[in-house]
């Protein structure tokens, strides 16, 4: 799968309370999708800028569709732009795809529920290389992961093997392409930390803004 599949599955599987925001989902996913597009050569991170390029033909759909909707004209978007337009709705997008294609069910209860239907992975082909990509420690979803909160020194990745940011395998040096030790995809991660800080931070101040108008009809 892509990434931005096995990223939805690891957050289905976490088991993370509460659960993992969709808002937050979205942006993470919309930056799994772009690192994908950079290993596939569909675009190249220019400073804070997405540029469009030429690559290989992609198989799946979704990450066809963030391709298409790669801006072509010059200056070209900001990364983080990119995030929050393309992350839009993605992770109830993502959600309805792996439901329709059998790799999500029903369940009748669980610690995850996204929207008001409880959902949890099918044990398919594809739910298990999403499982071991974050047991091997894939430093790319662990990056995505630690974004939404998954991974932050809880028992994260749904078998009790703890934070998958300080028990790495072996000598630590699990390493898939592309890897944080490529400039543009670490730029894309940090793109991602910032805007789901930026969103958490407009929820504050719609909390703060709320309490307030709350207590001023309250009186005193």
């Amino acid at each position: 799968m892509s990434t931005a599949r096995d990223l939805f599955v690891i957050a289905m599987d976490s088991g993370r309370e509460p659960p993992v925001g969709q808002g937050d989902l979205s942006l993470a996913l919309a930056g799994a999708e772009l690192i994908d597009l950079l290993g596939h050569g569909h675009v190249t991170v220019d400073g804070d800028r997405v540029v469009p390029g030429v690559g290989s033909v992609l198989r799946d759909r979704l990450l066809g569709e963030a391709s298409d909707g790669i801006v072509r004209t010059t200056p070209y978007e900001e990364t983080e732009q990119w995030l929050w337009r393309r992350g839009e709705g993605l992770s109830a997008t993502y959600q309805s795809t792996l439901e329709a294609e059998g790799e999500l069910a029903r369940k009748r209860g669980g610690r995850l529920t996204l929207g008001a239907r409880r959902l949890e992975p099918v044990d398919t082909a594809a739910r298990r290389d999403a499982v071991d990509r974050w047991q091997r420690r894939d430093p790319v979803l662990v990056a995505l992961a630690s974004a939404v909160g998954i991974g932050r020194g809880d028992d994260s990745n749904g078998n009790g093997d703890g934070d998958p940011g300080t028990d790495r395998d072996g000598d630590g040096s699990a390493v898939v392409e592309p890897g944080l030790d490529d400039e543009a995809t670490t730029a894309v991660v940090a793109a991602v930390h910032d805007a789901i800080m930026e969103l958490e931070a407009v929820r504050q101040r719609r909390t703060i803004e709320n309490a307030a108008f709350a207590n001023l009809w309250r009186g005193p």
